[in-house]
């Protein structure tokens, strides 16, 4: 099969499995989404694809809705991607479509925006769109991870989905009046940007099966957090920090990471970064490399009991190995380890050992009679 409007012309030939002449990377014909979908993101999906009409009803909608009016904005007043214009990045775009054998290469604008930041939208057709801080922050391997990212958004679908999710929440902000309705608006909310965040996670490991450069990408996002002085970076130490900031402190800081985190779409840079390469280390990544992963003529079948039973295993396993203080806790309550009284007071003040021991009795010293000045 060809590429995307007859891309393979750039890359030469390939079939399933087979190496691209010339830039040494594969392509994966017919893949599935699910194959990178990150469990939370993938779960999601599965149960709104099984939603028939939805999707049809709200991309009949698309011409009530914002999006219509970024589409003409950006064509009114971006630079729309091409041959003849940022024909490095058409070229990039096309080769992503190539790769992930996405049907349909989607338009691409580059819009005037100091601000380094991509994003993929749209209902009834998806346009990605870069920002100028972008493209001149990173070179040709990292925007092409970037591109990727973004094409993985528009294989998902999550600019579908994402919409349906806003316009849900849009109407519950109508309802708002009923008694609680704040509360449920924002477990709504909530639930929404958790997704979000999770959606990101997916699009990066589609970027790093666009760019199969694990290194292009850490870069990619070192720079994105840190600015364009790469001699001054390093991506083990980068790493380290996202390390750092899982272990260290105690519930008090495990309580301020998550009310940091609430209000962000996108999950912090150098988790992003230690997550895409613990994926890009694990089984499944090797798997779909080897040419072992889903297709999509499969998805109408996949079960969505087994899709949430799935995620519900990787929030366990990620409660269970995780060193965060609060996740801790939260693993020694579920084995039934300890007491919980004195594990909450130990780790919210940092002394462990002032609370009852294994057998759930005080420390010896705590029964002795006070002492005279």
């Amino acid at each position: 099969m060809s590429g995307p409007n007859d891309s393979s012309g750039a890359n030469g030939g390939g079939k399933d499995g087979q190496r691209l002449p010339g830039r040494n990377r594969r392509r994966f014909e017919g893949i599935s989404s699910r194959a990178y979908e990150h469990p939370a993101d993938r779960s999601a999906l599965v149960a709104l694809r099984k939603l028939s009409g939805f999707d049809t009803v709200f991309k009949a909608l698309s011409g009530l809705l914002p999006e219509r009016s970024l589409r003409l904005l950006f064509l009114s007043d971006s630079v729309r991607v091409s041959d003849q214009q940022f024909a490095h990045l058409n070229d990039m775009l096309r080769d992503a479509c190539y790769i992930l054998d996405l049907p349909k290469v989607p338009p691409m604008y580059v819009t005037q925006d100091p601000r380094p930041n991509a994003m993929c939208i749209g209902l009834d057709e998806p346009i990605i769109v870069v920002t100028t801080g972008l493209v001149e922050l990173l070179d040709e391997e990292e925007m092409r991870a970037v591109v990727g990212h973004e094409v993985g958004h528009a294989l998902s679908g999550h600019a579908v989905y994402r919409t349906i999710l806003l316009f849900l929440t849009n109407l519950a902000l109508r309802v708002a009046w009923i008694p609680l309705g704040n509360l449920a608006i924002m477990a709504i909310v909530t639930a929404l940007r958790e997704w979000f965040r999770k959606s990101e996670l997916s699009a990066d490991r589609a970027g790093l099966l666009v760019g199969q450069d694990l290194q292009a990408s850490m870069r990619g996002l070192m720079k994105i957090a840190g600015g364009n002085h790469l001699h001054e970076m390093n991506v083990d130490a980068f790493l380290k920090q996202a390390e750092e900031y899982e272990e260290s402190g105690d519930l008090r800081d495990s309580v301020l990471k998550i009310l940091n985190v609430l209000p962000r779409s996108h999950p912090f840079t150098t988790v992003r970064a230690a997550e895409l390469k613990k994926w890009a280390a694990s089984r499944d990544h090797q798997r779909i490399m080897d040419g072992h992963y889903p297709r999509r003529g499969e998805d109408k079948d996949t079960s969505v009991y087994d899709s949430f039973k799935e995620s519900a295993s990787h929030y366990a396993e990620t409660v269970k190995t995780s060193k965060d203080p609060l996740m801790k806790l939260l693993s020694d309550i579920g084995s039934g380890a300890g007491d919980i009284g004195g594990r909450l007071r130990d780790r919210f003040t940092g002394t462990p050992g002032s609370g009852p021991d294994s057998s759930g009795r005080p420390p010896k010293d705590s029964q002795d009679p006070p002492q005279e000045g």
